[in-house]
């Protein structure tokens, strides 16, 4: 299951999922100067920060808007991003939160599991039901394949509809996850979490304990941390003996290399550093929460 590359991949180069929401504007001049098109500018950007970051980060996301605002040229940057980390056995999630039904979902599944987009997970919105999410599981089954469903976003208007009390005694999202949860377990790795995995927004900790013991053999994508709100002693809560999950940040490694104000400053470098701060501020949540959990505090 892809799901036991992705554990083990965490276990070995910690929890940041590095986010490749790569926009032109990112780039530094010297290296649109050097490329001699956008599309190419935006890939050589993102291959300087992947050879910069591997050893660090537990895999990456790439989000297809940033690509597709750029038309052709932008998605063939995304197809060779997809490309560069598969080259380079890097776990790699395609955001591209489809939703849809029947022979639709069919063809989405097949454009982002295989052929020029192929990725090794794809995030999916679950609104219309998870007759949207069965198209994929045949590739999770056969391909070795996974996906993480939206179950609580990071976002503010998350509290719009997925806060909602439910006739179930539960707030929508709830129910939302157990279904994801229900699914997944028929694709359970050796790790003990499933292939089919969730989006759990980490903005906030008052509902982590609860989801984590609700969704306990799921995996998270955890968005939020960072710019958005969420903090370490969050996000630990989320996580399970500092695995279970990864945790993206994509602004805040992208531009580090701004914060400094040098001209000439590798932005690869600071990102790799910016990559290791959030790394450690997250491993030393998860130390003192344990630590705390011994005590019975």
């Amino acid at each position: 299951m892809i799901v036991d590359k992705l554990y083990e991949s965490v276990a070995k180069k910690g929890v940041v999922c590095v986010g490749l929401d790569t926009d032109l504007s990112y780039v530094p001049d010297f290296l649109k100067r050097q490329a001699g098109s956008a599309g190419e500018a935006v890939f050589l950007f993102n291959k300087k920060l992947i050879d910069a970051t591997e050893d660090v980060a537990g895999c990456y996301k790439v989000q297809i808007a940033y690509y597709e605002s750029l038309g052709l040229e932008g998605l063939r940057a995304y197809q060779k991003t997809l490309a560069y980390l598969r080259e380079k056995s890097l776990v790699c999630i395609a955001d591209i939160k489809r939703g849809d039904i029947a022979k639709t979902a069919e063809m989405y599944a097949k454009g982002h599991f295989e052929g020029d987009f192929e990725a090794d997970f794809v995030t999916l919105a679950p609104y219309m039901g998870m007759d949207s999410v069965t198209p994929y599981l045949p590739y999770v089954k056969e391909k070795e394949k996974g996906l993480f469903i939206l179950v609580r976003t990071s976002n503010p208007g998350s509290r719009d509809f997925q806060y909602l009390e439910t006739e179930r005694k539960m707030p929508l999202y709830d129910v939302v996850g157990t279904a994801v949860q229900q699914v997944g377990k028929a694709y359970l790795g050796q790790c003990g979490f499933s292939s089919v995995g969730a989006v759990i927004g980490g903005t906030t900790g008052e509902e982590a304990e609860s989801i984590r013991a609700l969704l306990d053999s799921t995996f998270f994508l955890i968005p939020g941390y960072g710019a958005q709100g969420g903090k370490a002693e969050d996000i630990a809560k989320y996580l399970v003996n500092g695995n279970g999950g990864v945790v993206n940040s994509s602004r805040a490694v992208l531009l580090a290399y701004r914060k400094s104000g040098a001209p000439e400053v590798d932005f690869a470098q600071e990102a790799r550093k910016e990559v290791l701060r959030m790394r450690k501020e997250i491993e030393n949540a998860c130390e003192a929460l344990r630590a705390s959990r011994c005590s019975g505090k």
